[in-house]
């Protein structure tokens, strides 16, 4: 089966986080050719990675670091899945159930995962309540 590993995943991999070795073990036991990203978790990467730069949470050449293992890891072991505009509607689907909690992006991922038959695999506890509520196969690496 496909693995979709969402943006936390990967920004805890790729930084100083709680969850960084735990995910970067995870990762290095999974096999190259499941798993994959969309374009927009390459968006929301570089955000993410702003946003702690701006924060003080790293600093601008930790962030270059990052960026450039993240297109390494494009390169050389992840798929990277187009965003179409299915994607986006499932994703306004999943939004519109309110009782799920989903912001745009997190239903965006959940939509590309769906849509692609793949595992989505997180470290945040809400998404991956919804996936399962929704009936979209995931797992939540925090346990």
């Amino acid at each position: 089966m496909s693995l979709y590993l969402d943006t936390s995943l990967l920004v805890a991999a790729l930084t100083n986080e709680t969850a960084t070795q735990k995910t970067q073990t995870w990762l290095a036991s999974q096999p190259a050719s499941e798993l994959h990203v969309s374009g927009w978790v390459v968006t929301e990467f570089s955000s993410a990675l702003s946003m702690k730069v701006r924060l003080g949470h790293l600093t601008s050449s930790h962030r270059a670091e990052a960026l450039s293992l993240f297109q390494r890891l494009i390169a050389d072991s992840l798929g990277l899945w187009p965003v179409t505009g299915s994607h986006f509607r499932t994703a306004a689907r999943f939004a519109d159930q309110h009782h799920l909690g989903l912001r745009a992006g997190d239903a965006l991922h959940l939509a590309i995962a769906f849509e692609q038959g793949a595992k989505l695999c997180t470290l945040d506890r809400r998404l991956s309540e919804a996936a399962n509520a929704v009936g979209a196969s995931t797992q939540l690496l925090l346990e």
